[in-house]
């Protein structure tokens, strides 16, 4: 009998290191492989593998990829008669290397032109410059890219369309042109309309008329991307479930395309990703400079609990669930919309830990199984 405890000491030390093993070895991809994709946004450095500790984490964690910045028109097609590839195929090899789902961002937007772009005032001028501007990139990347942003952003909050440099040439047809052209360059290819706050009523009212009117003048639309930049108490789960419900009705796949939790005061209250509003900051604004407080740590754990709690509710509805960045530090949310500011509104903190955010993302799958 004098055995019994050192055994059962023993027993009890190889659960807890074979726990705390299958912890770290756990990853998010694999957790939700047969639910969804889990993606994210690489910037420049990442997707040229500045840094080998980057790169562990986004090939265990992430089995779908967006290029954050690299693939806006300013990018890859600075002049007229030039387009820039050179980052975008690195882009895509980096995909293929790590067998990963390799989604498009973005070829029609508003913003993030190159400037000659925006002196396009001529209808014929700007039908030729998005025939040759989708043509030459969905073409070229044909079987590689799997999906598209093929417009991004062409809706005002009110749910009528922004005023666009696309718009004022060419009416309200050059939706419908669009994904059409990109339908053409590569018909095997995801097609989606991606904009944000589009689970807000006025707007998801706005983005539902607008995809029937693409699909109804012959346009394919597969998908609808909701970009996810919320907050610790908005929009409620409530608007989150009925976008999906009601975009899911129009026969389109639903993708969470750019999500992040902001914990950050928002100021006038201001909603969305519209990044022209700039604002100067404040010690008020900016309360965690150095560190996030357990007590926001764990909203931001609950917060990203209910969500993936209701993605896997409907994850036969939900085709990607793409987070706006591998980890803290490399978040656009630093510095809008107001700049030098310290967010945290990933998984991931600046050093790379997983956060309690991550864990409960992960844990929702854990108890189930």
């Amino acid at each position: 009998m004098k055995f019994i405890k050192p055994y059962l000491f023993a027993v009890t030390t190889l659960l807890a290191v074979s726990c705390t093993s299958q912890k770290e070895t756990a990853s998010l991809k694999d957790a939700y492989k047969n639910d969804f994709y889990i993606g994210t946004a690489l910037s420049a450095n990442q997707i040229e593998v500045k840094n080998a500790k980057e790169d562990s984490l986004i090939r265990k964690e992430f089995n779908a990829i967006t290029a954050e910045n690299i693939m806006k028109s300013m990018y890859v097609h600075p002049q007229k008669d030039k387009y820039d590839f050179t980052l975008a195929d690195k882009f895509v090899t980096y995909g293929e290397k790590n067998k990963m789902f390799i989604h498009g961002h973005t070829l029609i937007w508003h913003s993030q032109l190159a400037p000659w772009m925006e002196k396009i005032a001529d209808s014929t001028e700007m039908k030729a410059f998005m025939q040759d501007h989708i043509n030459t990139i969905v073409s070229k990347y044909k079987g590689k890219i799997n999906s598209w942003d093929v417009v991004n952003e062409a809706l005002n909050e009110d749910g009528t369309l922004r005023q666009s440099v696309f718009l004022k040439t060419l009416g309200e047809k050059y939706l419908v042109d669009a994904f059409k052209l990109a339908a053409k360059a590569d018909p095997k290819a995801e097609l989606y309309y991606n904009d944000y706050n589009i689970e807000e009523p006025a707007k998801r009212a706005g983005a539902i008329a607008l995809i029937k009117k693409i699909k109804a003048e012959g346009g394919k639309v597969d998908g609808v991307g909701i970009q996810g930049h919320w907050r610790l108490g908005s929009p409620s789960i409530e608007e989150i479930e009925k976008s999906i419900l009601e975009y899911s009705a129009l026969g389109v796949k639903v993708a969470f395309t750019e999500l992040d939790i902001t914990v950050l005061p928002n100021p006038w209250d201001l909603k969305g990703a519209e990044i022209s509003q700039n604002f100067e900051g404040s010690a008020k604004m900016n309360p965690y400079p150095k560190t996030l407080p357990d007590s926001i740590q764990n909203k931001l754990a609950e917060r990203y609990a209910s969500i993936f709690k209701l993605f896997l509710k409907h994850k036969d509805k939900i085709s990607r669930v793409t987070f706006w960045g591998v980890h803290d530090g490399q978040s656009w949310l630093n510095d809008w919309p107001i700049k030098r500011r310290t967010n945290y509104p990933l998984p991931f903190d600046a050093t790379l830990r997983h956060k309690k955010a991550y864990d409960s993302i992960l844990n929702l799958k854990e108890t189930k199984e």
